[in-house]
């Protein structure tokens, strides 16, 4: 065993236990107890030598400027809006989840879209980026459509992925890992589709070989491929989809007319990255992308992966 390779596995056997003590020691504590020492803990963050360098850089595309130039105050507020993520998602397991649903919105004329969608009976994706609370928005739409598939990448220790998925499915998603399943989740998305089903699939990053090369604010990254190639396959509204906070507890779902598909992958995938960029453009405090995204901060090993010079597309 290599030292990097013990560091690697002590680093994720010590993410496990944080994210068990997070959801043993959260999930009962008072909700403005717990709302309020996350906030704290974003607002110490958010502060601190200018905030996460990476979020300020991420941000600098949404509004931009420079990263010196970005506001602190953008920089507090995304910091504390991915703080009130953790506190929710630690808490939602024990919560009342039709009630919980009932703070979040979902303007009429943006679920028409979506009973219009799925009337037409041959399924629906909903594809969104990492804004406020996705899996927030999965219990809304659990709560009101009764379920929908999603898929989950596979995370290290083993421990830390079945821990994720086991609460995602107490939510009542139906999980389909990424990779190392008994077979690959394109093809059972599909089937769920074909019978007039809900797939939501995050869609924003993917810095691996697969991904589709598009324009994001103005600069070159990588999205993935596989909202478009379901709904284009099945025949499936690809829909975008955005989730953003309001005034604790409450928070808003918003859609946008379906993505034509009829030009490709290619195509559809750059035409949901320019509805993705609307949204975050709007909310960008609600954006949690603290990792590097476009092509000019991807490290050499991410640009190996790129090239497909590695064996692990996945970052």
């Amino acid at each position: 065993m290599t030292g990097s390779t013990a560091l690697e596995r002590f680093a994720a056997s010590a993410s496990d236990l944080g994210y068990r003590a997070g959801w043993a020691g959260v999930r009962y504590a008072p909700d403005r107890l717990a709302r309020a020492v996350f906030d704290r803990a974003g607002a110490f963050v958010g502060r601190r030598n200018g905030g996460p360098e990476q979020l300020r850089r991420n941000l600098a595309r949404v509004v931009g400027t420079s990263p010196e130039e970005v506001p602190d105050e953008l920089v507090g507020a995304a910091v504390r809006s991915y703080a009130r993520y953790w506190c929710e998602a630690f808490r939602l397991p024990a919560q009342d989840l039709a009630a919980t649903a009932q703070t979040v919105t979902l303007p009429p004329a943006d679920r028409a879209l979506l009973d219009t969608a799925l009337g037409r009976g041959r399924g629906v994706v909903l594809a969104l980026p990492h804004s406020g609370n996705w899996d927030m928005a999965g219990v809304w739409l659990v709560q009101n459509y009764h379920s929908f598939a999603t898929v989950a990448e596979r995370l290290q220790p083993e421990s830390l992925f079945r821990r994720f998925v086991d609460y995602r499915e107490s939510l009542g998603f139906e999980i389909f890992p990424l990779s190392g399943g008994e077979q690959p989740p394109f093809g059972r998305l599909a089937e769920r589709l074909r019978a007039g089903g809900i797939v939501c699939l995050l869609g924003e990053r993917d810095i691996a070989r697969h991904g589709v090369p598009v324009t994001f604010f103005g600069e070159r990254t990588r999205m993935p491929a596989g909202s478009a190639r379901l709904a284009i396959e099945t025949g499936a509204s690809l829909v975008p989809v955005h989730h953003w906070f309001t005034d604790a507890p409450n928070s808003m779902i918003g859609l946008a007319p379906d993505i034509d598909v009829s030009g490709g992958v290619q195509a559809a995938t750059q035409a949901l990255a320019d509805v993705f960029a609307a949204n975050i453009a709007a909310h960008p405090a609600d954006w949690h992308m603290l990792q590097p995204l476009w092509e000019a901060d991807w490290s050499q090993r991410q640009r190996e992966r790129v090239q497909g010079s590695r064996g692990d597309e996945h970052t």
